[in-house]
């Protein structure tokens, strides 16, 4: 069980495990006021300064940390500043980055972005000087930037997961929250993310919970909708083709209650799960295990998310008699997509225009 799993069983039995709960909300309070005193210095210009690019910067990020689905939106942003024109790079801290230089992340947005510039750099700052010195974009894409400052960006757009907004209402460690929700006041727009998966009820909620910290804030909705299926080492399968096969699925995200709620919404035959830590770096004993687990089971496929394919798929021998293989989810807009188009191309035409 990764981390954030564990945390989570912490806060949502915590009437359960009291003890441990209250140890995490005093831990809670002194995170809080670090965050606090950290914004107000950058606020302020005082001591914590920010640094502008000489190009245009978009950031997405997201208040909680686990899944929120802000890399298909990263995603789907590097490819619309591409189609619009515009030469586009990508900062990526690139988390869990190996010696070896590869990290899931960034290799994702290589793969799903081609023509993009992904630069991998934990400096943001140096990041972006490389980038403009380089000339090897005129706009950035700042990937998990709300809370890294220090770089300014010209447009702020937060994802926030529908199923899980605002985590627990509590700072880390007794909640998700990287910052308080009232951070939004900083974000030029909000895309609420898995819309599909949440009632409208609790869509409305987080509609006015948004507003009510910056009431003309841009709101959109997107989900994640799956694609297609791409066998490891073979070709790509419609979706219907799952239809009747026994899967056994695991992942090593952020949110993987979200992957499993997809797959069942799917109606695929879900025979085993397995839950990796976020990030996790896959050795060909765990590939071996999931193999097993699968035959033993029955399964016709094991099936991941893209981000697992990216660490799994050269250990994915030729013996192996049952298909290995990722679903592929591309992010899609169900409301607001013209709005956050029009905030972008307003903006980065202003900037064009000096």
């Amino acid at each position: 069980m990764s981390t954030i799993q564990n945390l989570i069983s912490v806060i949502g039995g915590r009437q359960k495990n009291k003890p441990a709960y209250l140890v995490l909300v005093s831990l809670s309070k002194i995170y809080a006021f670090i965050v606090w005193v950290r914004n107000k210095l950058y606020d302020k210009g005082f001591l914590l300064k920010t640094y502008r690019a000489d190009v245009p910067v978009i950031s997405v990020g997201n208040l909680t940390t686990g899944g929120t689905g802000k890399t298909p939106l990263v995603i789907w942003l590097c490819n619309y500043l591409t189609r619009s024109g515009y030469k586009c790079g990508v900062l990526t801290r690139g988390y869990k980055l190996r010696k070896s230089g590869f990290s899931d992340e960034p290799a994702m947005l290589a793969k799903a972005c081609s023509e993009t510039t992904v630069i991998i750099e934990p400096d943001r700052v140096a990041g972006a000087q490389k980038a403009v010195k380089n000339s090897l974009c005129n706009v950035l894409v700042m990937d998990d930037g709300f809370q890294h400052r220090r770089l300014r960006r010209d447009i702020d757009i937060v994802a926030i997961d529908a199923t899980e907004p605002f985590g627990y209402d509590r700072l880390l460690p007794a909640g998700l929250l990287r910052e308080p929700a009232s951070a939004l006041f900083r974000a030029d727009a909000v895309v609420i993310t898995r819309y599909n998966q949440s009632s409208p009820e609790q869509i409305a909620k987080i509609r006015q919970a948004v507003r009510q910290y910056k009431p003309d804030i841009p709101v959109a909705m997107a989900v994640h909708k799956p694609a297609r299926v791409h066998i490891i080492k073979g070709p790509e399968i419609p979706l219907e083709q799952l239809s009747g096969k026994k899967v056994y699925a695991y992942c090593g995200i952020g949110n993987p209650a979200a992957f499993f709620s997809t797959l069942k919404q799917l109606g695929v035959q879900v025979v085993g799960e397995k839950c990796f830590a976020d990030h996790h770096h896959y050795t060909q004993a765990d590939v071996q295990n999931l193999y097993e687990q699968a035959k033993y089971l029955d399964a016709d496929i094991v099936l991941g998310t893209q981000k697992d394919w990216i660490k799994t798929a050269l250990l994915c021998v030729e013996r192996f008699d049952i298909i290995f293989a990722y679903l592929v989810v591309e992010l899609e807009f169900v409301e607001g997509q013209d709005i956050i188009q029009n905030l972008i191309d307003s903006t980065l035409q202003k900037k064009k225009n000096g």
